[in-house]
């Protein structure tokens, strides 16, 4: 299979020199905004460092020279001035970081204006249906940058946290984000690529909803699908579907659900590296080719649960459907095609216990208790 050349774009706000006028401008635009809080969350950060060395660092370093320089023993003043010199390093770090950060944002914003996209820096608990996008707290999506024809697309950083106090870990993700034309049963790709011991995904699933497919596709993906749906999958997933999947996605994890299409990996997906850009946009102008398709899709169980009125009998009555089920009852004119949508079983997979996991709490079990059991 020969992998789809990427859709050129202009790379060249991600690396070229910026203006530092146009990023205190772009900054200042920014703070106007309500999404643009971390800009202003880093600012604070630098205030409090400089706060912290002007009014607890010098006046204590000042105060442990003298007293030593007095005492006749300058060598005792030597602990106070590496606390300086620390403050100083933190300082520097502290401010190095946000003005980074500040250039980050100022290139992806020009970045995004010469693709014919959009900016967005920072939305706090984004409402996206995706299996990421629930989980934890202090949920926060940023650097997003925006695509809005032929089809809306979001190439976005999302992180939340789990856990409390010393057990608190930060989960981050990058992912891609495409509207599809109609909604769609819930079906989930895990990469096999980019697992390591286990699904790397933060979500596991039924394995009676595995669905094996034709030829190499089963080497680089495990499909999910919702039980009876398995015809339906198989719809979308056509040869020529599957093979760009192979070529464009093998690295990145696939979500559908609703009208959504998600692309997920464990690295950032806005970012100053042109070559990640060229991978994503190559990856979705593959599969945007093929997505009309996907809107001419529709779901027979919704025709069949129309309710049936006095109106519906007749001569016809008990005409079947095309689809993969006969109605008891003739449809009205206008619905032998079933509307846009998903029966509320196709809507979501049902989700599994992390095998994994239970394995590592049985480990753990066994060597904390084995020891006790044999005393």
């Amino acid at each position: 299979m020969t992998t789809p050349a990427p859709p050129s774009f202009d790379a060249r706000p991600l690396t070229d020199p910026v203006d530092p006028k146009a990023v205190s401008a772009f900054v200042r635009e920014m703070r106007t905004r309500q999404s643009s809080s971390s800009f202003s969350a880093g600012s604070v950060v630098v205030i409090i460092v400089i706060a912290i060395m002007l009014v607890i660092g010098v006046p204590v370093v000042t105060a442990g020279v003298t007293a030593a320089a007095r005492a006749g023993s300058p060598l005792l003043g030597l602990p106070f001035v590496a606390v300086l010199i620390v403050l100083v390093v933190i300082g520097v770090i502290a401010f190095v970081n946000y003005r980074r950060g500040r250039i980050a944002r100022f290139r992806l914003s020009r970045f995004a204006a010469a693709n014919g996209m959009t900016y967005e820096d920072r939305v706090p608990n984004p409402p996206l249906p995706g299996m990421i996008f629930g989980l934890g707290r202090a949920r926060k999506a940023d650097q997003l940058v925006r695509g809005h024809t032929p089809r809306f697309v979001e190439f976005g950083n999302y992180e939340y946290t789990t856990g409390s106090g010393k057990n608190s870990t930060t989960h981050r993700w990058g992912y891609v984000a495409v509207k599809l034309d109609v909604p769609l049963p819930n079906i989930v790709l895990d990469a096999l690529g980019n697992n390591g011991f286990g699904t790397n995904l933060p979500a596991s699933f039924q394995k009676d909803q595995r669905l094996s497919l034709e030829g190499d596709f089963d080497k680089y993906f495990t499909l999910y699908c919702p039980e009876g749906y398995e015809q339906d999958a198989l719809y979308l997933f056509t040869p020529d579907i599957m093979a760009r999947f192979i070529d464009s996605a093998a690295q990145l994890d696939v979500e559908i659900v609703d009208d959504w299409l998600f692309l997920y990996t464990k690295r950032a997906a806005s970012t100053l590296d042109p070559a990640t850009w060229a991978w994503l946009f190559g990856a979705v102008g593959a599969l945007m080719t093929k997505l009309d398709q996907w809107a001419r899709w529709r779901d027979d169980r919704l025709a069949q649960r129309v309710p049936a009125t006095p109106a519906m009998a007749g001569s016809v009555a008990g005409a079947p459907v095309e689809g993969s089920h006969a109605l008891p009852f003739a449809p009205p004119v206008g619905m032998l095609t079933p509307p846009p949508g998903v029966a509320l079983e196709g809507r979501r997979l049902k989700r599994g216990g992390r095998w994994v996991t239970v394995v590592i709490v049985v480990i753990v079990a066994v060597i904390w208790f084995l020891p006790r059991f044999l005393s």
